[in-house]
C-alpha cells in the first residue's frame, strides 16, 4: 500500500494510479502542470541564437549519411509549434535537411551491392525486382521484390560505401560535440556515445535478420501485432530480405478517425514499452516509418536493427521506480536511484527534485485518467527532461544514468513522441498497470493480449545481450 501523501504544491492529493474521488481535481492539476512545462520550453526555443546555431549543425551534418538522418529522426519528436511562428518555416527547413539526408544513389549502384553480396546476378535470386525504392532507410534503400517461390519480399540494401562513410561520420561527431550541443542541448555526450555505438552495429544487416527472426517468432499468432519474418538465408551484411507487408503508413493513420488512432496508439505503446516489462527485451527505434496498419487490422512493426535485451533485475528496478513515482513516494524513489548508482551525488539531490524529474518525463503514464497526448505535451516533456539550459532539475541532469537505462528511456521518449503525433487518447496508466503491478487488463486489446500470453508464455530469460543492428 502507498503511504499517505501530504497536501502541498507538489503532492497529488491521492495515490496516483488508484481510483479516487478527487480524480477530477487531479486531472486539472496534471494537465495544468504539463502545459506549464510546454510553455517554458516554448520560451526557450524562441531564442534567436538557438535558431541560428541550428544552421551550423546542418552545415556540419549536411554531408553525413546515416548519422544525419538518425539525428533528424530523433528530432522528429519535437513539436514545431513550440517554435515561434516567425522562426517556424526557417527551423522546419533546417530540420528537413536532417530528416531527408539520405543520398541519391542510382539503382545500378544498388544492384551492384546486391550482386556482390549474393555472388550471383539479380535475376538468379529474385523472380521480380522493382527498381523503384519504396522507402529510404538511414543507411540504405528498401525495394519490393518477388522470390522464385512466389513470396513477396522487402529488400533493404545498404548504400555502396556507406559503412566507411558512417564510421568517418562517427569520428567527426566527437569533433563537433560543442556545435551540436549549442543548437540541440539534448544531444548530450551520453546520447552521442549511444548513437555511435548503435550506428556502428546497424551496419550488420545479417545480425538484424537474426533478431527479426527471433521477434517474429516471439509474436507469432498475436491478435494485433505482426512482425514480418526475415529470410536469413538471403540476408547478408549489406542486404536484408524479409516478408513484405501491405498496409497503411503512419501519415495516413494520423488522418483516421479518433477511435482508430486510439487503437493504433495503444498497440504502439504495448509493443515498444510493454515488451520491455513483459519480455525483458524491446525494439529501441520507435519511429513512424517503422509502423504499418496491415489490412487485417493488426499493426506491423518493421525495424529490428536497434534492439536490446535487459537483465530482468534492471527491468525490475525501472518498475520499482515507476511505482514509486506513481505513488508519490519521493524518498523511496531517491533511495532506489542512489542504490542503483543513478544518483552519484546524493547530497545535491532532494527527494522532491528526484520525483519531479521522473514525473516530467513519465507522468503521462502514471496518472489514472484519460489523457490525449499532443505533440506539445510530448515535446515539452522531452526537452524539459534533457535540455541542460532549463533551470529545472539541474542536479538530476548532472547525474549518471547507466547506458542500459538511457537506451530504454530513449525508446520511451520516442514512443511518447509517436503517440503525440497520433494525438491519441487512453488511460495510459491503466494499461501500464498490467506490467507495473501485474493487474488484469481493462481494455479490449489488453484482454486479447492476456489471452494470447496464456498460450505463448514468455521464454526463460537468456543471457543478457544488447543487439543493436535499424531499418530506418
Amino acid at each position: 500500500m502507498a503511504k499517505n501523501v501530504p497536501t502541498s504544491r507538489l503532492a497529488r492529493g491521492t495515490k496516483l494510479g488508484a481510483v479516487a474521488a478527487s480524480s477530477v481535481i487531479r486531472s486539472k492539476k496534471t494537465r495544468l502542470s504539463m502545459r506549464g512545462r510546454s510553455e517554458a520550453v516554448r520560451a526557450r526555443m524562441a531564442e534567436e541564437s538557438m535558431i541560428r546555431t541550428t544552421e551550423q549543425v546542418v552545415m556540419v551534418l549536411g554531408t553525413m549519411k546515416g548519422v544525419a538522418m538518425k539525428l533528424g529522426q530523433m528530432m522528429s519528436v519535437l513539436d514545431l509549434d513550440l517554435v515561434p511562428e516567425d522562426h517556424r518555416e526557417r527551423f522546419q527547413q533546417r530540420l528537413a535537411v536532417l530528416r531527408n539526408a539520405a543520398p541519391t544513389v542510382s539503382f545500378e549502384s544498388m544492384r551492384a551491392v546486391i550482386e556482390q553480396d549474393f555472388g550471383a546476378p539479380l535475376a538468379e535470386v529474385f523472380a521480380e525486382f522493382d527498381p523503384e525504392p519504396i522507402a529510404a532507410a538511414s543507411i540504405g534503400q528498401v525495394y519490393r521484390a518477388t522470390l522464385p517461390d512466389g513470396r513477396a519480399v522487402a529488400v533493404k540494401v545498404q548504400y555502396p560505401g556507406v559503412d566507411a562513410a558512417v564510421r568517418a561520420d562517427l569520428k567527426n561527431l566527437t569533433m563537433f560535440r560543442r556545435v551540436l550541443a549549442s543548437a540541440m542541448p539534448w544531444i548530450t555526450p551520453a546520447v552521442l556515445d549511444e548513437l555511435k555505438l548503435n550506428m556502428e552495429s546497424e551496419l550488420d544487416y545479417q545480425a538484424e535478420a537474426a533478431t527479426q527472426t527471433e521477434i517474429a517468432h516471439l509474436y507469432r499468432d498475436h491478435p494485433f501485432i505482426v512482425v514480418p519474418n526475415a529470410v536469413p538465408e538471403l540476408s547478408t551484411t549489406r542486404v536484408l530480405v524479409s516478408e513484405f507487408v501491405e498496409g497503411t503508413g503512419f501519415d495516413e493513420i494520423r488522418h483516421m478517425p479518433a477511435a482508430e488512432r486510439d487503437r493504433v496508439g495503444e498497440i504502439i505503446y504495448r509493443f515498444y514499452v510493454g515488451s520491455l516489462f513483459t519480455f525483458n527485451e524491446f525494439c529501441g527505434d520507435p519511429h513512424p516509418g517503422n509502423v504499418l496498419l496491415a489490412r487485417d487490422g493488426r499493426v506491423a512493426f518493421l525495424d529490428f536493427g536497434l534492439f536490446n535485451r535487459m537483465d530482468p533485475k534492471l527491468v525490475h528496478f525501472e518498475t520499482l521506480c515507476l511505482r514509486a513515482a506513481a505513488e508519490d513516494r519521493a524518498e523511496d524513489l531517491r533511495q532506489l536511484m542512489i542504490e542503483r548508482g543513478v544518483i552519484d551525488s546524493p547530497e545535491e539531490i532532494g527527494a522532491e527534485e528526484c520525483l519531479e524529474y521522473v514525473l516530467a518525463a513519465s507522468e503521462w503514464c502514471l496518472v489514472d485518467e484519460e489523457l490525449t497526448i499532443t505533440p506539445e505535451l510530448a515535446s515539452g516533456a522531452f526537452l524539459l527532461a534533457v535540455d541542460p539550459r532549463a533551470s529545472e532539475f539541474t542536479g538530476m541532469k548532472q547525474q549518471n544514468l547507466p547506458p542500459e537505462h538511457l537506451f530504454s528511456r530513449r525508446a520511451d521518449f520516442l514512443t511518447f513522441g509517436m503517440l503525440g503525433q497520433l494525438e491519441c487518447t487512453a488511460n495510459w496508466h491503466l494499461i501500464a498497470r498490467e506490467w507495473l503491478y501485474d493487474e488484469p487488463p481493462v481494455t479490449e486489446l489488453g484482454l486479447a493480449h492476456r489471452e494470447w500470453l496464456s498460450t505463448h508464455p514468455p521464454k526463460p530469460a537468456k543471457k543478457t545481450r544488447s543487439r543493436k543492428t535499424s531499418t530506418r
